[in-house]
């Protein structure tokens, strides 16, 4: 709900339980008002009405006030715009109406228009259930102008005693650890240089003073970018904070905008949660759902991919044989990988070249497709559109369509180069190899890959190269939306060696994300207690593979731990089934039918961390409906107890449940206790338990 105050220079933005309001001046300077528990409308004009703080030497009167802070004028804080034409630097606004600009305004938005000579900036704002989406529009009818800076938002929280920051880092299959620090004076930086999102941050951050799993306020802002990012939270001279981001790492420039140009950033999303970490995260799943994730309603199938007992050792009847064993315990969908195509029986060639070995594939993939159709599974391949290595036939007719500096070495990372995808003639060809692709054989879902960082990001000939950073990922978002609109039935992952692209832009393109290239069961509940905290089960694949871990780091473990920490998210199986025995055959299909089972609570279930991954016991609850789901792992024996017990959250106090496992009646927030006792035996276990209320 959006309402306007009597002199049409307030506006107040309202959810379930939040608000979010701001204020525009008599200078037309916009001013923050509020953003936290739900207000009305004369609260927020009374906010409006107090006096503004007193004035101190050497300081501005609008930094830590100005709702989107811009260069130029008594500012001193980070802005979030900085412009410039061969005149002049920065800029100095005049407020021209609140309504619709053209960029999709409608009930559930609200629209701020302002302008500096011919360039306008218009701030966007559209209130999802308790989340806020904010984004700038900037259209140019002027001379041109150079878009240094253009973040999303910068969002301003109210004052308190002190604040704590919680942000998710790591590395290649490290991915998506939570860290909680103090926030002290000054700007803590996260952000992505690389091209792509990265493994070292999700473009996420959280706020809190004294808030736990759940209870207590807590702040979060998540950015919609798939390319280099940056999100800087700062603690200012006065004790307030603010967060701001967007698109791009530095200041060196995003694009030039020539008369009748225009440019949008990406949403910079915010919630505002009384609930804890927990409310928090559940609000941010709820709102992925429902307004980001495509097609979120339908679960995602169990799915096998060959990756691991293959490699790139691939052949027509040696895949058609996996796809049996695959269907026999259940697998619903099987994904051919690397190595179908082109010249490729290693990482050295082929990619680039998006047709199937003749060799391997005599008569193309749609003899395997019917295959696996025939066994009542979909069918799926992996491709990585962006890449071409330099033994390609692609490269060798066209090796200026990549990234690359005149007379420097063009930078080798896994064999291959990064397509500029900022061309309109790379974007002609990979639309028209997929597109064929796809219409040449019955392919039901891709796993789009990413596996090099940008190094040498030029564009000899280009008169401003440095927009390819901002191109590239306009560019692979248009071209997924393509292939989408054109190919409704096929189903997209995303994947950049593991976890290195999740964010909610490639989440609004695509049904699921590769969590990380770690599979290890044990170091998986860290990753995935990260992820949770932003994103849903729902998008976050998860694989079975061989023990010993000889992918990663040997580990023995045994398949029940296995399955139970992959059956958290969208369970997959990435071992060599032709190398399993009959027993694990066996096992494995319960498993498999356990998790079809529970399936709908996972994935669309409200998801209560009820301890973390830290030694111990370690455990998860899915509540949907009247099921509840309970994931539970033993990292370690304590003192001989197998384990504690667990209280339940989510539940209705006055009504009885029963436990599946045990037949146990329990009331209310119920204690699982000896259902725990009897799962859970070694020093790396799991164990699942159901209940429904009756």
């Amino acid at each position: 709900m959006i309402e306007t105050g009597a002199d049409g220079r307030t506006w107040l933005l309202s959810g379930p339980t939040s608000s979010y309001a701001v204020r525009l001046t008599d200078l037309d300077e916009l001013l923050h008002l509020h953003w936290g528990p739900r207000i009305s409308l004369a609260d927020a004009e009374s906010l409006a009405a107090l006096p503004a703080p007193p004035y101190r030497p050497f300081e501005s009167l609008l930094d830590g006030r100005e709702e989107y802070p811009v260069e130029g004028g008594p500012r001193f804080v980070r802005p979030a715009l900085s412009v410039r034409t061969e005149e002049r630097r920065g800029t100095e606004w005049r407020f021209e109406g609140a309504g619709d600009t053209g960029h999709g305004h409608g009930d559930d938005e609200l629209a701020l228009c302002f302008a500096d000579s011919g360039l306008r900036i218009t701030l966007h704002y559209r209130m999802r259930g308790d989340v806020v989406e904010r984004w700038a529009a900037l259209d140019n009818d002027g001379p041109p102008v150079e878009l240094l800076r253009a973040d999303s938002a910068t969002w301003t929280l109210p004052e308190r005693d002190g604040w704590r920051l919680s942000q998710l880092h790591g590395r290649w299959a490290a991915e998506s650890r939570l860290v909680r620090s103090p926030l002290t004076y000054g700007e803590k930086v996260i952000g992505s240089r690389r091209g792509h999102t990265g493994h070292q941050h999700l473009p996420w951050v959280a706020l809190d003073s004294e808030a736990t799993e759940e209870s207590g306020e807590v702040y979060g802002c998540a950015l919609g970018w798939s390319g280099s990012w940056r999100i800087a939270v700062a603690q200012l001279p006065d004790a307030r904070v603010q967060i701001t981001g967007g698109a791009g790492y530095d200041d060196s420039g995003l694009l030039r905008l020539e008369a009748g140009e225009s440019f949008t950033t990406p949403v910079f999303a915010g919630l505002w949660s009384a609930g804890g970490f927990g409310g928090a995260s559940r609000t941010w799943h709820a709102y992925q759902r429902e307004h980001v994730v495509p097609d979120a309603g339908r679960d995602r199938p169990v799915l096998f991919n060959s990756w691991e007992a293959t490699t790139f050792d691939i052949a027509e009847g040696q895949q058609m044989a996996l796809a049996r064993r695959a269907a026999e315990i259940g697998v619903e969908l099987f994904v051919v990988d690397d190595g179908w195509f082109g010249a490729r029986t290693g990482d050295r060639a082929g990619l680039g070249d998006w047709t199937p070995n003749p060799d391997r594939f005599p008569a193309g993939l749609k003899p395997l497709a019917d295959h696996v159709h025939a066994l009542g599974m979909e069918f799926g391949i992996w491709v990585e559109p962006e890449m071409v290595n330099p033994d390609s036939e692609l490269y060798r007719a066209h090796p200026d369509w990549v990234q690359f500096q005149s007379g420097r070495t063009r930078t080798e990372y896994r064999h291959q180069l990064v397509l500029n995808l900022a061309r309109p003639d790379v974007q002609e060809y990979l639309w028209e190899q997929l597109d064929r692709l796809l219409s040449g054989a019955p392919v039901d879902y891709v796993k789009w890959d990413f596996n090099r960082c940008f190094t040498d990001a030029g564009w000899p000939g280009e008169s401003y190269p440095q927009k390819l950073w901002v191109e590239h990922v306009r560019a692979l978002y248009a071209l997924l939306d393509r292939l989408r609109a054109a190919h409704p039935g096929v189903a997209f992952e995303s994947c950049s060696g593991g976890g290195g692209r999740i964010d909610l832009g490639i989440m609004a393109r695509t049904d699921q994300v590769w969590t990380s290239d770690n599979t290890d069961p044990l170091d998986r509940l860290a990753i995935q207690y990260g992820i949770s905290q932003i994103h849903p089960a729902r998008i976050m694949a998860a694989w079975v593979t061989d023990s010993p871990n000889t992918q990663l780091n040997g580990r023995v473990s045994t398949l029940r731990a296995r399955f139970v920490s992959a059956m958290a998210g969208v369970l997959g199986i990435g071992g060599d089934l032709s190398a399993w025995s009959e027993e694990e055959l066996a096992e494995a299909r319960e498993w498999i039918g356990l998790y079809k089972e529970i399936r709908p609570v996972v994935q669309r279930g409200d998801l209560y961390r009820l301890r973390p991954p830290e030694g111990g016991l370690s455990a998860v609850q899915y509540v949907h409906g009247d099921e509840t789901v309970v994931l539970a792992w033993l990292q370690a024996q304590r003192y001989g107890e197998p384990a504690a017990p667990l209280r339940l959250r989510g539940l209705d106090a006055t009504q009885a449940y029963k436990c599946r496992e045990t037949d146990e009646i329990h009331r209310g927030a119920v204690l699982l206790h000896h259902g725990l006792r009897t799962g859970l035996r070694g020093d790396l276990d799991a164990v699942v338990i159901r209940l429904r209320r009756i």
